[in-house]
């Protein structure tokens, strides 16, 4: 993929600094919101439903809105801010998701909630594609992957403490208190990246390219990213059905299963993070095969209610570990621009939700919940095999191996 031609290439970090660290800080807190502001209708369902007097279905539209407008415009967005520095560029996305944000708080109609949803996603679809290259590059090039999950680590927050949070402030003050409090937080984002984040020339520094380009590669990345976050939301989507009716758990136990999911998702995406910077292709191995073994677990054992919570944590770790370890490896492996090819990944990521849900509602009057699992296992083995091969598919056309660096660089 194009990138925007550097005139200059800025000299890597020396070292961690105060600054680099709260920029990072500031990312991730942006991403715990817009993430948040993503999921949280799930939880506020019948709330705003009955304030709107729309159905619960046409709420629920929200998120699956939300989530296809990311997945079709990260791309070409993207590339049409290239040129823009980051400062600049994500100073104004926040801008734009606080203001979308209060437009929901002042929605009066179902239809003025929709334009403010879409809006949102359109700041984020060009946020997730930036955040990666920028935090990276205020560091040095040995702690990469580390520092993209940190920044990566306000998703898995969001998860484990904004929705439930969100949810319960719904519950008490009404949804457009909940969302309110979303744009306060997204102000404290804008506010921290506006005054601390360097403003450089776009495309210059050691994250804004790959070090080992190689689209064959990079092609591997997307589908395994495909498959995998497929066969995981056929299963995710679910979850609280098949804890129910499997599992035989109480509905009002679910909630702390949940949580149980979303810590071990943090840990997930700072243990993918630490793999990544030592052993990056194993650490792109290691989140596919876990996610694979826990599906099937809970497809085997999920009747067992101790087998099920271990198995629900080992499925949240390595659904947080799956997109912090293929950003990371996108970092390596991008033909062009690092930033336009996490928004590939990021479009990759969220057809694969779309295509999980639609896939897991198929399968339900058909097989049942109990049979969500097992078709995971199936598209996850798809993903592991696709790594598994990558070596073959990554040969250029003279026949030699693509993979010389990997020969070179054994962890890799």
């Amino acid at each position: 993929m194009p990138a925007a031609t550097p005139t200059a290439v800025a000299p890597a970090p020396a070292g961690v600094t105060l600054r680099g660290a709260a920029v990072v800080g500031a990312l991730a807190l942006g991403a715990f919101a817009f993430v948040t502001t993503e999921n949280l209708p799930i939880g506020l369902l019948p709330l705003i439903a009955a304030d709107l007097q729309t159905s619960l279905s046409a709420v629920g539209l929200l998120v699956t809105g939300y989530g296809l407008t990311v997945a079709v415009v990260s791309v070409p967005l993207t590339r049409l801010t290239l040129r823009i520095p980051r400062r600049f560029l994500l100073s104004g996305l926040l801008t734009v998701f606080v203001l979308a944000t209060l437009l929901s708080v002042a929605s009066s109609t179902y239809w003025l909630l929709l334009v403010a949803r879409v809006v949102t996603a359109l700041a984020q679809s060009v946020f997730w594609g930036v955040i990666a290259a920028t935090a990276s590059g205020l560091f040095p090039p040995r702690v990469r992957s580390r520092v993209i999950a940190v920044a990566y680590s306000g998703g898995s927050l969001a998860a484990v403490l904004g929705v439930p949070a969100g949810t319960w402030l719904g519950q008490q003050a009404g949804w457009r208190a909940a969302f309110l409090a979303l744009s306060g937080l997204g102000l404290l984002a804008l506010v921290s990246i506006a005054t601390l984040l360097p403003t450089t020339p776009a495309g210059q520094g050691h994250s804004a390219t790959g070090t080992e380009p190689d689209r064959r590669r990079f092609v591997v990345v997307l589908v395994v990213t495909a498959l995998a976050v497929t066969g995981l939301f056929t299963a995710y989507t679910y979850v609280v059905a098949f804890l129910t009716e499997v599992s035989g758990f109480a509905l009002e136990t679910v909630s702390l299963l949940l949580l149980v999911f979303g810590a071990a998702g943090v840990f997930g995406t700072l243990a993918a993070g630490a793999l990544a910077d030592r052993h990056p292709r194993p650490a792109v191995i290691a989140p596919v095969a876990t996610a694979m073994t826990a599906l099937a677990g809970l497809y085997l054992f999920g009747a067992a209610q101790p087998a099920a919570v271990g198995l629900v944590g080992l499925t949240g770790m390595s659904l947080a570990a799956v997109p912090t370890a293929m950003q990371s490896r996108i970092m390596h492996i991008a033909p062009g621009s690092t930033e336009v090819a996490s928004a590939a990944n990021g479009a990759a990521f969220n057809a694969g939700i779309a295509g999980g849900a639609l896939l897991g509602g198929v399968l339900l009057p058909v097989a049942g919940v109990r049979a969500t699992p097992l078709v995971g296992v199936v598209l996850l083995a798809a993903a592991l095999a696709v790594l598994l091969a990558e070596p073959l598919l990554a040969r250029d056309q003279s026949g030699q191996a693509g993979v010389q660096g990997a020969a070179d660089h054994p962890g890799r």
